[in-house]
């Protein structure tokens, strides 16, 4: 039974699972990696760790965009393989290539021209400043690497494979844990190169796992074929994927926004609250990552049934995702109440840190099950096409309600004031997220046949 055809005909719970657990292995590498990389930075100086926490808005929009886009080509592909409809397959798999060559040349621009000006928003400490634009450039300007190791990804899970994936992402974040010290502090003859050296280390990982990703799709059958023939531009192929992708692009990039935001006011609020925010970016990852790695997991077999008309399998694979991702948020909400301090130990926190840094995870966890919701009906939403709805869903999550909420609250409470605002969007946002999905599933069970 090939990769593609096991997604219709595999009981849902096993097939959900084996094709949930290497991505969200894959990400859970990911997330201690970039954990990794801040326990390095952190042991430098705390205004190291400032200019890194600053650098994130714009690295994480180049992960937004990869995910973005490559979330529309697996949509497509998926229900396209489910239809049978082959040349379609192979006509977006080619596309594909262009368009991400398109986003790093953009990408470098951007690390050129538009890196410093955005951290000068946020800092005015010249030695912050320097540090964190040396390390922007570099992660911005060579993101050519993490694209394009992405899209060959996701062209695998369109198909099923999984695996795959996981092993280019391990090798990446392997590559990126053992260089970080080597170069952050120079070590074996290396040059001391402080924190450019964790953003060289961190691309050197990324085109390390891009190079074995086009090297393995290569020599393998996946039943995608890339061709210069079919690298013309199909506009309603690209109106299909982008209508996916975009939306997809802007959840993703929504915590790069939202970072942005509530790093102006946390920086008139406390001078640590900044650093201390940006290590939650990294630490939420543990939860979020393995939940987006059962969403992953969830895409493609929605994808694949409901181009299928499988309509049975379709909600099963959403509930069984909605009940494993719930397990694994209470598992995050648990371990934040138990343990903030010893959490925050990794990063050498002193008491001042941990004054601010224990309330915020326990604060901010309360809202971890209610986004069970938000974030699985989300990927639910673009595995079906409606990238609108999905972003809707994201900008209640993010944007809407939590820059404003905070800023209220933060005349009241401070700190904690803004940390609230995070557990008040999630219900919200799940509200919502439950009411369009229930809408979309009543027109759905009217028009698909089984």
């Amino acid at each position: 039974m090939s990769n593609a055809s096991r997604m219709g005909q595999r009981p849902v719970l096993p097939l959900l699972v084996s094709m949930s657990l290497p991505p969200i292995v894959s990400m859970m590498i990911q997330s201690l990696y970039n954990v990794v990389d801040s326990v390095f930075v952190a042991r430098l100086s705390s205004d190291a760790l400032t200019a890194v926490s600053l650098a994130f808005p714009l690295q994480n929009m180049v992960l937004a965009v990869a995910v973005g886009f490559g979330v529309g080509s697996n949509a497509f592909i998926a229900r396209n393989l489910g239809q049978g409809n082959y040349k379609a397959v192979d006509k977006a798999a080619s596309m594909g290539v262009v368009f991400t060559a398109i986003h790093s040349l953009l990408f470098l621009l951007v690390g050129l021209f538009a890196a410093e000006p955005f951290l000068r928003m946020f800092t005015s400490d010249p030695a912050i400043l320097k540090m964190s634009v040396d390390y922007t450039r570099v992660v911005i300007c060579l993101a050519f690497g993490s694209l394009y190791h992405i899209y060959i990804e996701k062209l695998f899970q369109s198909v099923g494979n999984m695996f795959v994936p996981m092993i280019l992402q391990g090798v990446g974040a392997i590559v990126n844990i053992i260089l970080d010290p080597i170069l952050i502090f120079g070590m074996f003859g290396a040059p001391r190169m402080e924190v450019t050296g964790a953003a060289v280390a961190t691309i050197i990982g990324q085109m390390t796992a891009c190079t074995l990703a086009v090297i393995y799709f290569i020599r393998t059958n996946t039943g995608i074929h890339i061709r210069r023939t079919d690298m013309g531009i199909d506009p309603s192929i690209a109106k299909t994927i982008y209508a996916v992708g975009i939306p997809s692009c802007l959840m993703t990039a929504m915590p790069s926004l939202l970072v942005g935001v509530l790093n102006a006011l946390l920086a008139q609020l406390h001078q640590l609250g900044v650093a201390v925010f940006g290590l939650y970016f990294k630490l939420q990852t543990f939860v979020y990552m393995p939940a987006n790695g059962l969403i992953q997991g969830m895409r493609p077999i929605v994808s694949y049934n409901y181009g299928a008309g499988k309509k049975h399998r379709m909600h099963q694979t959403i509930r069984w995702d909605l009940v494993l991702t719930a397990l694994i948020m209470a598992a995050g909400t648990l371990l934040a109440w138990a343990f903030p301090a010893q959490i925050m130990s990794l990063f050498d926190a002193d008491e001042a840190m941990l004054a601010i840094a224990v309330p915020m995870l326990r604060i901010i966890s309360l809202g971890f099950l209610a986004s069970t919701f938000g974030t699985v009906l989300a990927g639910c939403f673009e595995a079906l096409g409606k990238g609108v709805h999905s972003l809707v869903v994201s900008l209640l999550r993010q944007l809407v309600i939590i820059p404003p909420l905070a800023t209220v609250l933060s005349r009241v409470w401070g700190l904690n004031g803004v940390w609230a605002a995070f557990p008040v969007a999630e219900c919200l946002a799940a509200l919502a997220a439950v009411l369009l999905y229930r809408n979309m599933m009543k027109k759905i069970d009217q028009t698909l046949p089984e």
